[in-house]
């Protein structure tokens, strides 16, 4: 393994154990940004954009934009990466407080398409953002993450269930309950009490008085972690699609394009994209247009524009091979995947999937294609409902993995390397971004 891989992978597997949440994964790619001398945009102030600036904004704390201008006007298009920084998960409703026979349990909302099995056994932990009124009566928010496993979700015994392994199914609303503590006589058990004590433990200065709200969700505390005989698998919570917005933020980092270059990373994909931090929301278009200046220039920005959209694909199983077409069926470690699908639950087209085989050509990069079986449903992503809203040409790509959507997923550890190396190629790229 090359020590670029390898360094890559590790970064990866670093970024993963600290991105928890939407809103701790938009922290910390700004706090790289900021680093590699980004500077934040308001969105309610003007922006005094020069040729060569680097700057990003943040909407809701959970979606990010980070964009380069080079020498070219906005006007002459954009090359754009797009991922989304939310995945499936257990986030805890508003009065979630069950106490029943001397326990402390959570009632947990399902946060989009969650594999629940694989919630069971696992030694779980809590994060995301607070919302609290300080000792002065001003509203304020902030980040927490228990870090520690504080919570499980026990199975329920064979021998209580002895058709388990056969048809034991999941009600979302009785059966996964985390279970936070034990209760003793002096605990009362009042989650927003838990939570103030634990913000106060992060951020002693913060003169919390009361919290007031809160967005939470659990997660597996495991961190990433190689596997395999050789190494060559990425375990890990959170990989779709975490996975593609550190891909793209690393291509952005790397790339010394004089054209310009940008990269957004969504909340609320796995849920329908559909607010104001959403891929159907006006956050990406609200960019562009102040980039372009006017009217005119926009149209032009959009038609000399393109989009690859980066989320992780479906590798073909070897225990479940019938779950692909028989020519579709993608490997691990064998190269970023194309995604199509005729009735356009993915953006690819001929041209947009032609100029990225000619850039992973240049780069030593094989590529696959991915086509869901005639007779399955098929998934999508940010690439449609951004190609939708803005009109800009775009491409669906992405690693391929195993148990998408679980607690747990896997991937290979050359395949985001790859990508990456192509979608750096690809911010660098000068040629036209159509076919003539």
């Amino acid at each position: 393994m090359s020590k670029e891989r390898e360094k890559f992978n590790d970064s990866l597997c670093e970024f993963l154990g600290r991105a928890t949440t939407p809103f701790h994964a938009v922290e910390e790619m700004a706090r790289q940004l900021q680093a590699a001398g980004f500077t934040r945009l308001a969105e309610d102030q003007a922006w005094d954009l020069q040729e060569g600036a680097k700057h990003y904004v943040v909407r809701n704390g959970s979606s990010i934009v980070a964009f380069t201008l080079g020498s070219e006007s906005p006007r002459d298009g954009l090359r754009m990466v797009g991922a989304h920084t939310d995945s499936p998960c257990l986030m805890v409703k508003p009065v979630p407080e069950k106490k029943r026979h001397g326990y402390l349990q959570l009632g947990v909302e399902v946060y989009g398409g969650v594999l629940l099995n694989p919630w069971f056994d696992r030694d779980l932990s809590l994060a995301g953002r607070l919302s609290f009124q300080c000792d002065d009566g001003q509203l304020r928010s902030a980040l927490i993450d228990f870090r520690d496993p504080v919570a499980i979700i026990p199975s329920l015994a064979i021998h209580l269930d002895r058709e388990a392994n056969k048809n034991r199914t999941i009600n979302p609303q009785k059966d996964i309950l985390p279970i936070l503590c034990q209760l003793g006589e002096e605990q009362g058990g009042n989650f927003r009490d838990i939570l103030k004590s634990r913000l106060l433990q992060e951020q002693p200065d913060c003169r919390v008085a009361k919290v007031l709200d809160y967005e939470l969700s659990f997660y597996d505390s495991q961190g990433a972690s190689r596997v395999g005989l050789n190494r060559e698998f990425i375990a890990s919570a959170r990989l779709d699609n975490l996975l593609s917005c550190y891909t793209g933020l690393q291509a952005l980092l790397e790339s010394d394009a004089d054209s310009g270059a940008l990269l957004v990373c969504n909340d609320h994909e796995e849920v329908g994209s559909l607010s104001a931090a959403g891929a159907q929301g006006p956050l990406l278009s609200s960019v562009l247009k102040r980039l372009a200046g006017d009217g005119e220039s926009y149209a032009a920005l959009v038609e000399r524009s393109m989009m690859i959209s980066a989320d992780n694909a479906h590798g073909i199983h070897p225990n479940f091979a019938d779950k692909h077409d028989d020519n579709h069926g993608p490997l691990l470690n064998q190269g970023p995947v194309i995604k199509v699908n005729a009735n356009q639950r993915y953006a690819s087209n001929s041209e947009t999937a032609g100029l990225y085989r000619i850039l992973a050509g240049e780069e030593g990069v094989s590529v696959q294609s991915f086509v869901v079986r005639t007779d399955m449903a098929c998934g999508s992503t940010i690439g449609p409902i951004t190609a939708g809203e803005t009109g800009i040409r775009t491409l669906d790509i992405g690693v391929p993995t195993f148990a998408m959507h679980s607690v747990r997923e896997l991937a290979g550890d050359r395949d985001a390397w790859d990508l990456c190396r192509v979608l750096t190629r690809f911010f660098q790229y000068r040629g036209p971004l159509s076919a003539s």
